[in-house]
């Protein structure tokens, strides 16, 4: 079973994507709700998936995401950010995310980002 760590600022947003993964066969080994908690846990779980919030407080979705890079440039996370954030996209794409979620999200959105890993 593939580990996961869900990172988002949103307890909501948390339980949709632990619902979401875990009905298609992740195991969620972590949640976080800043960039920086969400860092230590990556360190600390090695985890196969990582969903990133961008805007969050105590460390931002991108420095975590280029943080969690240097340790493993192959690391699969998947930004997650809301309607009218697209330059915040663009960039985590070019720092190496893998891809990225649209809040509200779709369970079938999120398995066409994940088969795409």
């Amino acid at each position: 079973m593939k580990k996961a760590l869900i990172v988002d600022d949103s307890t909501v947003m948390r339980m949709m994507l632990k619902r979401i993964l875990r009905n298609n066969g992740y195991e969620i080994v972590g949640e976080a709700d800043n960039g920086l908690t969400g860092l230590e846990k990556y360190q600390e779980l090695n985890p196969d998936l990582v969903t990133m919030d961008i805007t969050m407080p105590v460390m931002d979705g991108i420095t975590a995401l280029k943080e969690i890079l240097k340790i493993n440039r192959g690391a699969n996370v998947v930004m997650v950010s809301a309607m009218g954030q697209h330059w915040y996209v663009n960039e985590a794409l070019e720092y190496g995310a893998k891809g990225f979620l649209i809040k509200p999200f779709e369970e079938e959105n999120v398995l066409k980002v994940l088969k795409a890993i």
